[in-house]
């Protein structure tokens, strides 16, 4: 009998990761969710199509929503720009049979922590959903250069008028600290350790910096902070 996967919820005790999968391939679909069930985490819900997923995951409130881009009625980002906003929202791991940049870096800006091609092994898979689970982004090898690249493209835009006058909200120092490694590209876990804090402190001070700055996700956080050179 598999170890049931758990991780420190939000009233700091130990919950168990709970995850959706949604795939329009019954068979695929399936056979990843028992994957992640016989692992230990608890699956709690899946679909087949684009609408389903959202009223599916908004009712199931997983932790982790596994996610094909190739949906009907709905497509994956799509589903990913609904889900994913400020405030409790599912991380979103794209599992795609596509692995071209142009799919990668749409499903990044809507909002995706971390995106695998298909042909990633079971392993591999449950590696990912775990990490996800905690706020890392994990790429197929070879896809992280690619989105880091686009934030620094991002960045390279001109920033908004509005956030350069005197109403920006002051970050603490801890926060401000906290963001200089999310501009590195390091994981809620990786900075913890760095810190010497845990994951969901590192969480906590990210979600505050979200709304303090009134952003949406981490791609908007990462160019926000390269914009101000917090990533040299």
């Amino acid at each position: 009998m598999a170890t049931e996967e758990r991780w420190t919820g939000p009233d700091g005790g130990a919950a168990p990761v709970k995850v959706m999968v949604v795939d329009d391939h019954p068979m695929w679909r399936e056979a990843v969710a028992r994957d992640l069930a016989e692992a230990g985490f608890e699956v709690v819900a899946t679909a087949g199509d684009g609408e389903q997923a959202v009223r599916r995951a908004r009712a199931a409130a997983p932790d982790v929503l596994v996610l094909d881009l190739n949906l009907p009625d709905k497509p994956g980002v799509e589903v990913c720009r609904e889900l994913v906003g400020p405030g409790a929202a599912p991380r979103v791991l794209v599992l795609s049979a596509s692995g071209e940049h142009s799919d990668v870096l749409e499903a990044v800006k809507s909002g995706a922590t971390g995106y695998l091609v298909k042909s990633a092994g079971p392993q591999e898979l449950l590696d990912a959903v775990r990490r996800t689970a905690l706020g890392d982004p994990v790429f197929t090898p070879g896809l992280a250069g690619l989105v880091l690249g686009e934030y620094r493209r991002l960045a390279a835009d001109p920033a908004p008028a509005a956030e350069q006058g005197p109403d920006v909200p002051k970050l603490t120092d801890r926060e401000t600290e906290v963001l200089r490694l999310v501009a590195k590209g390091l994981g809620y876990k990786q900075i913890a350790e760095r810190l010497v804090i845990s994951h969901r402190t590192v969480q906590n001070h990210v979600q505050n910096t979200l709304g303090k700055l009134q952003l949406h996700n981490r791609v908007e956080l990462v160019r926000y902070a390269i914009e101000r050179g917090l990533d040299d």
